[in-house]
């Protein structure tokens, strides 16, 4: 009898095309592994309402992390940045590995093909990220960012009906649901610092599964395990959550990690930046986080909790 591994998920057409991406790589590492989906729809999908409502972005992972604990699936996959940064996974759980990284940049979606310097005074810009509203803030003051929720393809289908002037999302999201046609503008790193772990999935088990943290572990990219681990430490040591404004981006070049993270206002009108070097990821990304906590992160981060 050949080995079941049950992937647990969210059910946006997002979260599926991930796991059909892990479902591919755990078949060609066994061929004989039979995988099977569970697709559940989380608090955080069904609530129209602001997240911080409902505890921040863990509104997007407790059911699956509840399913896991349970027994319900043995295995989680989740987008880094919809795992808080303010409080360890569940007690018996582990995060066992990152997949390879995509692309870490924020597209803009006008269905014109302007680009944010062209858009007119006031234009609306749908995005409910408190790092891509402040960010806007900074480098395109004249635009307003209006709150936007739901998945990527019902953000899309509001903004072609007129709710929205553009919209800020993911390249890597609309990558993996093949609408990269939409895209009219991508942004530059440097300009809209990408958020903590954008662009990389996680694959979460239950500690004591020895079987599926095998296969899962089989599938850990160790370059972007180095460069996520250095941007969440310095998001935990922050104790950032998803009120925060907080950014951070790792690269790494011949062994050697280079981490800048950037804590703003919501208004963009301070900014906070600090960069460092290094092998260790958590000695990294806890020297970035103490820098910037020197330059005053904490004020700016308690004032948007």
């Amino acid at each position: 009898m050949s080995t079941i591994v049950r992937i647990g998920t969210r059910s946006s057409p997002m979260a599926l095309a991930q796991v059909d991406r892990v479902s591919a790589l755990l078949r060609a590492a066994d061929p004989e592994l039979t995988v099977e989906v569970v697709a559940m729809t989380t608090s955080g999908d069904r609530w129209t309402g602001p997240l911080s409502d409902l505890g921040g972005k863990g509104a997007f992972t407790k059911e699956v992390d509840a399913a896991l604990l349970g027994g319900a699936c043995d295995l989680a996959v989740h987008c880094v940045k919809d795992i808080p940064g303010d409080r360890p996974v569940p007690e018996g759980t582990d995060i066992v590995a990152f997949l390879e990284r995509d692309d870490v940049r924020d597209a803009v979606v006008q269905p014109d093909g302007i680009t944010l310097d062209d858009l007119p005074e006031g234009a609306r810009i749908g995005t409910s990220s408190p790092r891509r509203a402040a960010q806007l803030a900074l480098h395109w003051p004249h635009l307003l960012p209006v709150p936007v929720r739901g998945n990527a393809n019902s953000r899309l289908a509001k903004l072609d009906a007129g709710e929205y002037d553009a919209l800020l999302l993911a390249v890597a999201g609309l990558e993996r649901i093949d609408l990269t046609e939409r895209i009219s503008q991508i942004l530059p790193v440097d300009a809209m610092v990408p958020a903590v772990g954008s662009g990389t999935l996680a694959l979460q088990c239950r500690t004591d599964d020895d079987v599926t943290n095998a296969y899962a572990r089989a599938l850990r990219h160790e370059p972007t395990w180095l460069r996520t681990t250095a941007e969440r430490t310095m998001l935990s040591v922050l104790d950032g959550n998803c009120h925060s404004p907080i950014a951070g981006y790792a690269t790494l070049d011949d062994g050697t990690l280079s981490l800048h993270g950037r804590v703003i206002a919501p208004d963009g009108k301070t900014v906070l930046d600090a960069s460092g070097r290094g092998t260790d990821p958590e000695a990294l990304g806890t020297d970035v986080a103490a820098e910037l906590l020197r330059q005053g992160a904490a004020d700016i981060i308690s004032a948007t909790a």
